[in-house]
């Protein structure tokens, strides 16, 4: 029996891919079988996760809210590996500021890049996979779609208003294109994540919020980026090939609460 998750042959867009989470989310691709286009603005970042996984990649550095250089990502990998079958939508910042400081700056590269990027990087990725559609060049599932949301974007979350609007906006695009786009064997799901430990997340696991934090976690412990990687590739996998529209939780039972 073929195993269902694998990634072998695969080729997927991770965005955000130099640290933190996108960057496990490409070795663990890569591990699988795959090949990834990784992109960020890191390129320093880029390079070591290029040179670790060698031939089973190709570095983009850029920002994922310029249209013109997301497509010429896609263009590249489609002539240099024939197409891209995935998107790991992940690429994010925040600005955290409470509602009543947050300035215009602030919120607008959050939403930019948390929001913007990820309907760009949607958008360009699924144009490819509905040209594949309509040629016929694909079987059954003719991509595979994951952004990244948070539990921010369904419980709100303090100090960073910004954040919290552009992840409740990605379950919207997830839903959405899941529905247009299920006509041409695109899936298109969400992942949410709790605490994990990241650069992004060292102000709330620092000594001021860390005892609310865990307390908050019926798990008792943050998740590392190898407990949130499996259940990514999963929804780039085989395996999950009857799934669209729906936001994967992984937060150690937060939202149990």
């Amino acid at each position: 029996m073929q195993n269902p998750f694998s990634l072998e042959g695969r080729r997927v867009l991770v965005t955000g891919a130099a640290q933190g989470i996108g960057r496990e989310v490409a070795r663990t691709i890569a591990g699988l079988g795959g090949k990834v286009g990784i992109v960020d603005l890191n390129g320093d970042g880029l390079g070591s996760l290029a040179e670790e996984l060698g031939a089973n990649a190709k570095s983009y550095v850029g920002t994922v809210t310029d249209q013109s250089f997301i497509d010429g990502i896609v263009e590249d990998m489609t002539q240099e590996w024939g197409g891209v079958d995935g998107l790991f939508n992940n690429a994010g910042i925040v600005r955290a500021a409470m509602i009543h400081k947050m300035t215009r700056e602030q919120w607008d590269e959050v939403i930019n890049v948390n929001l913007t990027g990820v309907y760009l990087c949607l958008q360009s990725v699924g144009r490819h996979m509905m040209k594949r559609a309509e040629s016929g060049e694909a079987g059954v599932c003719n991509g595979q779609i994951v952004n990244v949301s948070s539990i921010a974007g369904t419980r709100g979350t303090i100090g960073q208003i910004n954040y919290g609007a552009a992840k409740a906006g990605v379950l919207g695009i997830t839903m959405s294109a899941a529905r247009e786009w299920a006509r041409y064997g695109i899936c298109v799901n969400a992942v949410s994540f709790g605490t994990v430990v990241t650069p992004m997340t060292e102000v709330v696991r620092g000594p001021k919020f860390a005892a609310q934090t865990l307390a908050n976690i019926p798990l008792g412990r943050y998740a590392e980026t190898s407990d949130v990687a499996p259940g990514v590739c999963f929804l780039l996998s085989a395996g999950s090939t009857y799934i669209t529209g729906k936001n994967l939780v992984i937060d150690g039972g937060i939202t149990a609460m």
